[in-house]
């Protein structure tokens, strides 16, 4: 099965650029249905057969669309969340980086209140192997499988799943929550409905320095999680007080750091990589030792 995107996804690109484009058409060769996109000033008419409208409540009411993925500069990216929630968008991924936090947070509860899902900003979105693709993630290196995957970094995400991949073990759906300090969605968010999700028999998770949301994660895994978790926490070596990537990647506080997460979730049970070069062997590791490797290791 998968979570947050599938067979019944109904995508509308907001932002008909030179990247939304792009990515656009990687989208629809995986088979995506990207029923619609949006370009201001561009006028209607087609993009590569695809309706082009004006607003995103012309994409839901003539053409159905329940998902969106946002290609716009920052300074727009408020307002393209917002008129997608506020249209009735169910799922709102937001790839745009450098999104001010004060405004996230303004945007986080108003997209809450209209019943929505925000992912993102800052991030390389959301892939269901097999089903569907919203986002810039290579989708070569996905295999179809019962590992679902959630992490706040877009390339060790691409590492974590390539390296799945090789040993023969698919993924369930792939979550990239992007590495803000104010994100829209959250590990516990994403654990949730991997849990809940009968398509998915392990999660890796992949954290880094920064915030608290680790720690949050660790706790839920600890008291509600069922299914076997390996982690991985980046910027072990980072230097305190000094941002490493990610607008939320630098340590402020103890909690902050990669050893204090790493304790935290060994605490809680979660299988805990030492190097991001070791999540592929630790999950098949986990998974012959919970009896899941046979069903999870197709080549």
């Amino acid at each position: 099965m998968s979570i947050y995107v599938g067979s019944g996804t109904r995508l509308v690109v907001q932002g008909t650029g030179r990247q939304g484009t792009f990515h656009g058409d990687q989208m629809i060769a995986y088979g995506t249905n990207v029923v619609a996109g949006i370009g201001r000033g561009k006028g209607r008419g087609a993009w590569h057969g695809i309706p082009r409208v004006e607003t995103v409540s012309e994409a839901i009411n003539n053409y159905g669309a329940n998902t969106s993925i946002i290609f716009v500069p920052a300074f727009a990216a408020v307002d393209a969340i917002c008129e997608a929630a506020d249209a009735g968008i169910h799922t709102i991924i937001c790839i745009a980086e450098g999104v001010l936090p004060l405004d996230m947070l303004k945007v986080r509860d108003f997209v809450h209140s209209k019943g929505s899902i925000l992912i993102g900003p800052n991030c390389p979105g959301v892939i269901s192997p097999g089903l569907c693709k919203v986002g810039i993630m290579p989708a070569s290196i996905h295999k179809p499988g019962r590992v679902g995957v959630v992490s706040r970094s877009g390339t060790l995400t691409y590492e974590a799943v390539d390296q799945l991949t090789r040993l023969g073990i698919g993924q369930s759906t792939c979550v990239g929550i992007g590495g803000d300090s104010v994100a829209g969605t959250s590990f516990v968010d994403v654990l949730k409905r991997f849990e809940k999700d009968s398509g998915t028999d392990a999660i890796v998770m992949i954290g880094e320095i920064g915030g608290s949301a680790e720690q949050e994660a660790a706790h839920y895994v600890e008291h509600f999680m069922t299914k076997p978790v390996v982690g991985f926490v980046a910027g072990g070596t980072a230097p305190a007080g000094k941002r490493m990537g990610h607008a939320g990647a630098i340590i402020e506080g103890p909690s902050a750091t990669a050893s204090a997460k790493k304790i935290a979730m060994k605490d809680a049970g979660i299988y805990v990589a030492d190097s991001p070069a070791e999540l592929g062997s630790l999950m098949k590791k986990v998974l012959k030792k919970a009896g899941l490797l046979k069903i999870n290791e197709r080549k």
